[in-house]
């Protein structure tokens, strides 16, 4: 293309933003970076990439290919300074409330000494008149100027309120599957990660790892529309039979993750059966077709925390019980025991931490 030719810059993020919108892609930066590279086409393999994924781009997708093809540390620069401006924005809320309160203090004094004038004697209050009258002639023009200072501190502090509101929302939007509204995984390594900042309550916590069962068999059968259309349904059986403290996310592309806090093992244990016997029962079948796509069940594989020395190792627990699990038969709730082998080449969790 000639550079006579060549799009202006709002036509280019016009287009970007449009093609990204029918792929039902979330508008966000890393987003728009992926797609404004293979729009230029910078790099041939990206854009080939990002086409072949058509128009079902999930945001793992996405981010897989963002891992492949850009630097992770300008993301993460990104992220960072998202979280710097947003912590200063706090700090600077708090000192601009400070300074509300303390001219609202000023005026509620003056106010108070004009009202006490009305009960003193008539001699008393001549002096006091005379008093409050130099006062207010002294300092008029910096009354005028604090109550104008008043309305724009808080005029500026409502803005700034606004700005950390959606700084919050991009950051919920960042970190939430589009598919199952569910935390994703990048939300879900965050959460793990943080679970040894302490050793308190490690005993009553655990990971919780579930598998819907033969999920490619239900792709290959009905498709993959159908299949996105389960695992938003498995989504909200799970978050149906958990409490709301609890955290879940979905961990991969029918995988999802559980972490419990608060709980001992016989009570995650009810809570993995509880979720298990809910969807084994929950009817998948199509309301306008009347197909029906047959039982869908889960298996299920839990750690404990104490049972692990950092989230790598209880992530691998948690696997290798799921890998049991699926093994010994699927849809069953097994815990990670001493002894148990994993012979066979699966994830680790430091695969999602790349």
């Amino acid at each position: 293309m000639s550079k006579a030719s060549t799009p202006k810059a709002p036509d280019v993020a016009a287009q970007i933003l449009f093609a990204m919108r029918n792929m039902g892609v979330v508008p966000i930066p890393r987003n728009y970076n992926l797609f404004y590279e293979a729009y230029i086409g910078s790099n041939p393999a990206l854009t080939r990439e990002l086409a072949a994924l058509g128009t079902r781009a999930t945001q793992e997708e996405l981010d897989d290919l963002g891992s492949r093809y850009f630097d992770h540390t300008h993301g993460q620069l990104i992220e960072a300074a998202r979280d710097k401006l947003n912590s200063e924005l706090s700090a600077l809320l708090v000192v601009l409330q400070h300074e509300q309160t303390c001219l609202e203090n000023y005026n509620r004094i003056l106010d108070e000494t004009r009202a006490g004038i009305a009960d003193k004697n008539q001699s008393s209050a001549h002096l006091l008149r005379t008093a409050i009258s130099m006062l207010v002639e002294a300092t008029g023009d910096k009354m005028t100027e604090n109550e104008t200072t008043f309305k724009s501190v808080d005029r500026h502090a409502e803005e700034m309120q606004q700005v950390r509101l959606e700084l919050d929302e991009y950051k919920r939007i960042a970190n939430t599957d589009s598919l199952t509204r569910l935390a994703n995984r990048r939300a879900f390594d965050d959460k793990l990660a943080s679970m040894y900042d302490t050793t308190m309550g490690l005993q009553f916590s655990a990971l919780v790892l579930l598998d819907v069962d033969n999920f490619k068999r239900i792709n290959d059968t009905f498709g993959h529309p159908v299949g996105d259309k389960i695992l938003a349904s498995v989504a909200s059986v799970i978050r149906g039979n958990i409490r709301n403290d609890g955290f879940v996310a979905r961990s991969g592309g029918e995988e999802f993750a559980v972490i419990l806090e608060g709980n001992s093992q016989e009570e995650v244990q009810a809570v993995c059966e509880r979720i298990r016997t809910a969807l084994e029962k929950t009817p998948f079948r199509n309301s306008k077709s009347g197909i029906d796509y047959g039982q869908v069940t889960i298996s299920i594989g839990c750690s404990m925390a104490s049972q692990a020395q950092n989230p790598g190792e209880l992530y691998a627990r948690a696997d290798t019980a799921l890998y049991y699990a699926k093994e010994t038969g699927r849809n069953r709730t097994v815990f990670f025991e001493e002894g148990m082998q994993k012979n066979y080449s699966g994830k680790s969790w430091l695969i999602y931490k790349q």
